[in-house]
Formats: C-alpha cells, structure tokens, sequence
C-alpha cells in the first residue's frame, strides 16, 4: 500500500461523528444541521429540464476534454463574470467532475518528485483536499494560519525563503472556506511575485465565487486579478463549480481553466485517470453556466438569512459578516462562567438544542504553534430561513 495514505487524517465530519459517539440530542428540539456546506435550495428547473431531455446522451463515451458548447460555455461566463478576454475553450479550459476531484488529482500532475522535499503551501484553516492532496503527491504541507488579526487573510510575505525554494503548488481559496474571506488585487500582487521568483503553480479554489452579498461588487477572482495587473496565466489555474452557484452538488460539475501549458498536462493526465464528465451532465452543465437569473436569486435567499442570523447571533457570539460564501466562522466568547472550547460548545448545542455546526479545531492544524481554528465554530447556512432563525435562537439560549 501507498505509505502515504497513513499520513492522511480523519475527516472533520467523522471526528464530528466521533464527537457526538453515545450522546443522543434532546429530543423536545427538531434537527437542524449547520456544519455540512451542502446546497439546500432547489435545484433550478432549467437544469433539471436539460438533464431529462439530454438523456440520449447515456448512450455515448464523454471525452476527456468534454463538448466544445461546454467549454464555450465556461469560457464566455468567464469573460462575462471576470471582465477577461475570451479565453481559448480548444486549449485553456477543462470541465472536471466537481471542483474536489480536480483540486485533488492537480496536486498529482503538478508536483515533481525527482525534485527532493517538494512543498505544497495552503492556508490554514483549510478544505481538508488540499492537505491530502499534497501528501499523497509525495509533498509536504506547509500552513499559512489565517488569523482575525490579519483580517483572515495568508501572509505570504511570512513565509521563509527556505520554504518558497521548495515549494511547487500553492493553494489558494476565495472567497475562503471557513472565513468566506477574498484576496485584494494587492494580496494577488505579492502571490504573482513570489510566483514567478520561486517559479510554483497557484491553484485558486473559486468554488464560492457566486455567494456574495452586493451584486455591484462581486469578488475578484484569479484571472481577473491578472488581467487587470497586466499579466498572462502563468502558472495559474483556477477551479469553478456549479454546486454552489447552481445548487446541483449532486451533479458534480465544474472546470478548471488558467494556463494552456499546465491544461495540456492535465488534460493528459486525465485521459489515463478516466475522469470525463457525462454527456448528460454537461448539457446541464451548459444550461446552467448560461444563465444568471437563478444565481441572482440565490444569492438574495443566502443574504436574507445572513442579514438575519448574524444579527441575532452578534450578541452572542464573536462574529461578522463574510466578504462572501455562505459560512459564518464565529469565535465561541470566554466568560468567567463558561470556558468552553469549540469542541465543548458543538458537543452541548447538539445534545441540549439539536443543532450541528462543525468545531473550527477540525478544520485547522497545529502550525506556528498554534491551532488558528480553535475556539471558532463553523455554520453553514444552507437550512431553511426559518430553520437558520431558529438555530440561532438555540444559540442564544446555550450562551445566556
């Protein structure tokens, strides 16, 4: 067996499980679970619709590279949402099997082993893919802690020449998960400078580019970044998703687009892993990169249940609006009558109220020594309007 797999660490959700081993909720209260960043709105018709009158398609082998409608499709939301030129669909775009497989297998394709002690840096907390990822590619993570005192953002800038020399893949998410914190225009400046002195690959996870809270002011993104410093893509590639634009997590749908060299090795890659997407999938796919109304209407249902439970919630818990993404990540206040920590917190929101929300220590690693996540807490807010109020009620309850 690959010796690399018992680096891997359990995932937050089974150490949520293990957490929660023997304690059975208060039954008086209703489940309402807040720690899983799953959609819950509907999925919209006009996808479900091309699903059913595309299923002609089951009959065929996708290609690797998927339609060339697809990655016009990609490439014309590209240019829309980021203000881009076109990019070229025969060459820089790649549908993929939802943004967590290609975060994944990018690490594999990217990372050169005949170089000794290769580095993969992400920040810290983190979506868990990109440490296994590095590991399983023969490399060593290396975390950036991403703290509220500078505003939950990665300080390149801190990390010691010793490190750059070894690094060949940085990870990079925004909006992020958990903060829901964007990258400035100067942030992406000082990683595109370092990139090209160290000569590493940045992967830029935008999966949740589309929650945001002022259509006026959309986050910026990677490419868009570049262009406006008057860059090309090199070794740059970002990652989209419709999961969470589109509500269809089950569809597992997204693409990666940037540099057409590192594509072309993708691509490559991908033709032996066997990772093409349905025929099926991608004339939703289509459908749903082609319209903007739904998202539109998405977004408003995320902002009226932040503009709700974060109000609510402020005089209880640490906690502010996100630049964006559908998270809050809330620091659980230390009184002289309770010193819990996010573990103890989870633990009695979901045995006294029925509330899951996921500790912020099991998204995060010890690093710098410290863990950045400790004593935050994790809430997705993909429930209902009312059940999110209602979470927040409960909330309020436990930390009178």
């Amino acid at each position: 067996m690959n010796p690399n797999l018992n680096l891997l660490q359990p995932y937050p959700f089974q150490r949520l499980r293990d957490l929660f081993a023997g304690t059975v909720p208060n039954p008086a209260y209703s489940a309402i679970n807040l720690s899983i960043g799953e959609p819950k709105h509907a999925t919209p018709q006009l996808i479900k619709d091309a699903l059913t009158q595309n299923l002609a398609g089951l009959a065929h082998y996708p290609t690797t590279v998927g339609s060339i409608a697809l990655r016009e499709a990609i490439s014309a939301w590209i240019s829309r949402r980021y203000f881009v030129p076109h990019l070229n669909p025969e060459t820089s775009i790649l549908p993929v099997n939802g943004s967590r497989e290609a975060l994944f297998a990018f690490a594999q394709v990217i990372i050169d082993k005949t170089i000794p002690n290769p580095i993969v840096i992400s920040p810290n907390p983190f979506f868990q893919i990109y440490e296994g990822a590095a590991f399983l590619a023969g490399a060593e993570p290396y975390f950036i802690n991403t703290l509220p005192e500078n505003e939950h953002a990665m300080d390149f800038e801190s990390v010691p020449i010793e490190v750059l020399n070894r690094t060949q893949l940085v990870y990079v998410c925004s909006p992020g998960n958990p903060s829901g914190k964007v990258m400035s225009l100067e942030q992406w400046k000082i990683l595109f400078t370092l990139s090209d002195q160290y000569n590493f690959v940045i992967a830029a996870d935008e999966c949740y580019s589309e929650i945001y809270f002022d259509e006026a002011y959309p986050p910026l993104g990677a490419l868009q970044a570049a262009h406006q410093l008057g860059r090309d893509y090199k070794n740059l590639i970002i990652f989209g998703s419709l999961s969470k634009r589109s509500n269809v997590p089950g569809m597992r749908s997204g693409f990666v687009a940037g540099d057409e060299k590192i594509i072309g090795k993708f691509t490559l890659y991908r033709t032996y892993h066997g990772c093409a997407m349905s025929p099926v999938v991608q004339a939703a796919s289509i459908a749903a990169w082609s319209d903007e109304a739904h998202v539109i209407e998405n977004r408003r249902m995320y902002a009226e249940k932040f503009k709700a439970v974060t109000n609510m919630l402020s005089s209880a818990l640490m906690v502010e609006m996100p630049d964006a993404a559908f998270y809050l990540w809330a620091r659980v206040k230390q009184n002289t009558s309770s010193k819990q920590n996010d573990t103890d917190f989870a633990l009695k929101l979901y045995r006294d109220f029925n509330v899951i929300v996921l500790p912020g220590s099991y998204l995060a690693r010890e690093a710098h020594g410290i863990n950045p996540g400790q004593n935050f807490i994790r809430m997705a807010l993909v429930a209902s309007l009312e059940e999110c109020i209602e979470a927040a009620k409960r909330m309020q309850i436990i930390l009178i």
